[in-house]
């Protein structure tokens, strides 16, 4: 059950397909390259398809798509997605409300976690977002996830520079003096 040849714009010659595809960085736009160049060769097109990596119906696609447009028919088409919860303005508030930190006064927080700001993006905007969503969206805003590191209440800043001057190295010197005077 073959269907009826398609012809193919003959513009181009496949040896000059073969050398466009080779410095093309689309990837897919090139295999669509390298299989109208094996079917303008006189391959089937089942054989010219699969040397390219491809279904047969896929090259009869990238052939019309070649007939109607050129090359430029061999790119993907960009992709609408999704439209964004959250706008333009409310993403830059977002930003503004990450760096400023939280107001501990009014809120009790330190820090802001995803489930906070959650909250106050529902507060604010009144918009529902889970905090796996709000994760994409603050790295898309440039922001990555840290920690605030703990704090004892009774800890000393003295203790602390100490630590921090190589304190913990003196003590180890002094453990591997022990250990050698020992044995």
């Amino acid at each position: 059950m073959s269907g009826r040849a398609l012809d193919i714009c003959t513009d181009r010659s496949a040896d000059e397909l073969r050398r466009l595809a080779r410095r093309q960085a689309d990837p897919a736009a090139s295999a669509r390259m390298y299989a109208i160049a094996n079917a303008l060769d006189g391959m089937s097109r089942a054989e010219a398809a699969r040397l390219a990596g491809m279904e047969r119906q896929v090259l009869r696609d990238a052939v019309v798509r070649y007939n109607a447009e050129g090359l430029d028919g061999l790119h993907d088409r960009p992709r609408s997605g999704r439209k964004p919860r959250l706008t333009e303005a409310e993403r830059t508030g977002l930003a503004k409300l990450i760096t400023d930190g939280p107001d501990v006064e009014a809120s009790g927080l330190s820090a802001w976690t995803l489930a906070d700001l959650c909250a106050e993006i529902k507060a604010r905007w009144d918009k529902t977002l889970h905090p796996a969503s709000l994760s994409r969206v603050v790295r898309k805003l440039g922001f990555s996830r840290q920690k605030a590191r703990q704090v004892h209440s009774q800890s000393s800043r003295e203790a602390q520079d100490a630590f921090q001057k190589g304190g913990f190295k003196r003590r180890s010197m002094q453990h591997a003096q022990l250990v050698q005077t020992s044995v």
